[in-house]
């Protein structure tokens, strides 16, 4: 069954049935003050922490036909008497004429029709303030005139947001209201827990004038709460409300604003706000907003920062779905992704446990920067200032207070296990990624410090961001077992395999590799050729012990324990083989091409599914405490067997390092969520963003999506679609372009615009080749090579033609390996 359809002239996704299989989101605004609105308008809202600043009491565990946060009603009085409607379908659940609830760039608009009422209501958080607007608007399309009342309704959380499921007690005697006058026609209802040190107070206001208001949920209910969200006795009964300013219990703000007569035909307006500020900051924004025209022109600020987001990259392609998530969607998601990291999702609730993760905040960095360069630069300096002097990293930090902590690992303090293996090398990827974006080299001296809780900020060590890439590179090269592979530590990025001692990480290995072939990149550029030469060393050390000793035959192990077993082997009756140690053993230019192509082979034969590459295979059928959490889930579930989405465009970009187009679009296809538009009641989640993780063929409900959103996902399709199938990447002195794309397509074309120009790109492939360039014009001009000159400014016209004799823009995975 389909739920809704791509616009893609609108760059929405519009949802036509309200009853999707889970709750659907957006998000709007941000980290600062924003969350997710749901498909029927219920909104979870905070304000910089999720955990402690929580201002919406949305349960996700509830039903998603139960109230959720916020909500709207209209009391509508015509000939037929007092009539309630609400218009977002929950909680009433009434049978609607239209519904449409279009997903838009950090704004949901539903627009709804019943019983002659067409109700239009957009949401959305304008750029750089804590406010969430609600512009209602409302038309009569009976014959008769009717009166109107619009209801705006929010239920408060506790700020603490866990307190109000820990202490009955407490939390109601300190949750209170109080109506504030804004001038003679408006007022703010507070929510004023007076415990807040910051003085910040939440309200709920509006453009037009207050007729009454209700603060207390057990008088807005109604029957000592045997009312309910779907018939609140306190509006069924057409009464004013209360206008009780609650002193304790569970607070809620209502709002009663009279539209007044509608003829038949006419429309009226009004704009509903739900903010966090100081008492006197409250009437400043209340009165701005009041003026329609500042919430059109925010609205716009909002659509000029996206048209300006997503005009980096946009291209043109044979595949309509492949261009949907590349132009709007993806870089969308990546955005997001990379301003809200883990923080706040329907599965992910940041409360008291997850913070921003150095391991995720760096990978989403690299999708989100070429977007909002800047504030991925911010970013990277709040990551690289919770690395620790020894150069590898705090796994997650709290944005609040940039306090950091090693997150699980934290319970194997005893072991001496409170490093991630992975974390630190993700940052060298990272910074290099925007250097190529900005050529900002300047930020490579800038001086950042270095994470000790035992000092105060100001008393901590320092160092330039490359002396922190180094540090990093370094630790990993310090900390190897007998093997001579890095230590997995408490865990690699596979964070359900966590072995006990010395146990050692072909993950860990490879992202080194990676990271040593970046800083060979930039050290080159940068002249550097001393240290160039000593990580060249360093990758061919590594290389050749990964070929030693982690070759199993047909693929390359995932792990040794520190007995020296091999995990991710053929003598392994479960979890024989792991996708990523294939993937990027590739990436890393370490595997020699035949080894190469049997190891990404072995996937395909192994691993893939209609729905995506597994993570690993066969599952793990029982608890075994020596491996850790994955085998706490069931075969085919999350990393056991599941198709993690995360690693699968890992597959794609090692498949078109060996030149393989048409097997990297294959698997892109596979998990591109457009794809799965009309086959909704299987996948289930989102079709506009993609989720974390399907359940694999060995679970009964094989095809299954979960945690959406938030997943470094996001990041790494969008690289593996750009940087690597259209093959349109930046380097330091250029433009790479190298495309590997289907043998089937004939023609695409890409805007990129970067460094303050724009190229048009034009790609022809006449011979029907995955890739290869036979040449390249820029503005009419012969280019010799395959890398684009970064221009000063201006408009350029990119020609380029397919063919087998390639300029051999990006060498073969063999000389990869080789050089080193």
């Amino acid at each position: 069954m389909k739920y809704g359809y791509f616009d893609n002239d609108r760059r929405e996704y519009v949802i036509t049935d309200p009853r999707t299989p889970v709750k659907w989101v957006n998000y709007i605004g941000s980290l600062a003050f924003g969350g997710i609105v749901d498909q029927t308008g219920g909104s979870l809202l905070c304000a910089g922490d999720p955990g402690l600043n929580r201002i919406t009491k949305y349960i996700p565990q509830l039903p998603a036909s139960d109230f959720k946060g916020t909500t709207l009603y209209l009391r509508v009085r015509g000939k037929d008497g007092v009539e309630l409607i609400s218009p977002f379908f929950t909680p009433r659940l009434d049978a609607f004429d239209l519904y449409e609830c279009r997903v838009g760039l950090s704004y949901q608009t539903i627009v709804s029709e019943i019983r002659g009422i067409r109700t239009e209501v957009t949401i959305f958080v304008p750029t750089g303030e804590s406010v969430e607007l609600r512009d209602i608007r409302v038309t009569n399309l009976r014959d008769d005139e009717v009166d109107v009342e619009v209801v705006p309704v929010v239920e408060y959380s506790h700020f603490d947001a866990l307190k109000q499921f820990a202490n009955a007690d407490w939390v109601p005697q300190t949750m209170m209201s109080e109506a504030l006058p804004i001038d003679a026609d408006h007022l703010a209802l507070l929510q004023y827990p007076f415990l807040r040190k910051d003085g910040a107070v939440n309200y709920l206001s509006a453009s037009g004038a207050v007729s009454s208001f209700e603060s207390d949920r057990k008088i807005f209910l109604g029957g000592n709460e045997y009312g309910t969200w779907r018939e609140p006795l306190a509006l069924a009964s057409g009464h004013p409300l209360s206008c009780y300013e609650a002193r304790r219990g569970d607070n809620i703000g209502a709002l009663v604003l009279p539209l007044g007569t509608l003829q038949s035909g006419a429309e009226e307006r009004v704009v509903a706000m739900l903010g966090q500020a100081e008492r006197d900051e409250i009437r400043t924004t209340v009165t701005k907003y009041c003026n329609h025209h500042e919430v059109d022109a925010a609205f716009e600020r909002l659509a000029d920062f996206w048209s300006a987001n997503l005009s980096v990259f946009e291209c043109r392609t044979p595949d309509p779905d492949f261009d949907a998530m590349v132009n709007v969607h993806n870089p969308r998601q990546c955005y997001m992704t990379m301003n809200w990291s883990r923080y706040l999702s329907l599965y992910q609730l940041g409360i008291g446990t997850r913070g921003l993760g150095f391991r995720d905040s760096s990978q989403d960095v690299m999708g989100g920067l070429s977007g909002a360069p800047g504030e991925a630069k911010e970013l990277l300096r709040k990551l690289l200032s919770i690395q620790k002097p020894d150069g590898s990293a705090m796994h997650q930090f709290y944005p609040a207070t940039m306090e950091a902590d090693c997150g699980d690992a934290e319970e194997e303090k005893d072991n001496g296990k409170l490093v991630y293996g992975d974390d630190h090398l993700w940052i060298v990827s990272a910074v290099c990624a925007y250097l190529k974006e900005t050529g900002d080299r300047d930020f490579l001296d800038e001086k950042i410090t270095y994470y000790d809780a035992s000092l105060s900020i100001d008393g901590r060590p320092d160092g330039t961001v490359m002396e922190h890439l180094c540090k990093a590179l370094a630790w990993t090269k310090e900390n190897v077992g007998d093997h001579g592979i890095p230590l997995l530590g408490f865990a690699d990025w596979n964070d359900c395999v966590n072995l006990p001692g010395k146990a050692e990480s072909m993950f860990n290995a490879c992202l080194y590799g990676l990271g040593l072939r970046e800083m060979i990149e930039l050290c080159e550029h940068l002249g550097h050729d001393d240290l160039a030469e000593r990580y060249r060393g360093d990758h061919a050390d590594m290389r050749q012990q990964v070929n030693e000793v982690a070759w199993d035959g047909d693929w390359y192990v995932r792990y040794f324990t520190e007995q020296g077993e091999a995990l991710g082997s053929r003598n392994n009756a479960h979890g024989a083989i792991y996708t990523n140690a294939q993937s990027w053993a590739v990436m890393a230019g370490f595997a020699p091409e035949e080894r190469a192509s049997r190891a990404l082979d072995s996937v395909r034969e192994k691993l893939n599914t209609p729905f995506g590459i597994k993570l690993s295979g066969p599952g793990y059928n029982q608890y075994d405490p020596e491996i850790g959490g994955v085998t706490t889930y069931p075969p085919g579930a999350k990393e056991n067997g599941g198709i993690f989405l995360h690693s699968n465009p890992w597959v794609m970009i090692a498949e078109t390092m060996l030149g393989r187009g048409d097997r990297a679009f294959e698997y892109y296809s596979q998990i591109n969520p457009a794809k799965r538009n009309d086959d909704i009641d299987l996948f289930e989640v989102e079709p506009y963003c993609y989720p974390q993780n399907i359940l694999g063929d060995e679970h009964p409900q094989f095809g299954l999506g979960r945690n959406s959103w938030l997943s470094g996902t996001a990041s790494w399709t969008y690289q593996a679609a750009t940087k690597f199938i259209l093959g349109i990447r930046p380097g330091h002195d250029g433009l790479v372009v190298d495309p590997c794309v289907p043998s089937s397509w004939d023609r695409f074309e890409v805007t990129r615009r970067i460094r303050g120009a724009s190229y048009r790109i034009v790609v022809e492939n006449p011979q029907g080749v995955s890739r290869g360039v036979a040449s390249i014009t820029v503005d009419g001009k012969a280019l010799d090579g395959g890398v684009i000159p970064y221009c000063d400014g201006g408009e350029h016209l990119v020609e380029i033609t397919m063919g087998e004799e390639s300029h051999g823009v990006v060498e073969d995975v063999t000389e990869l390996a080789a050089a080193g």
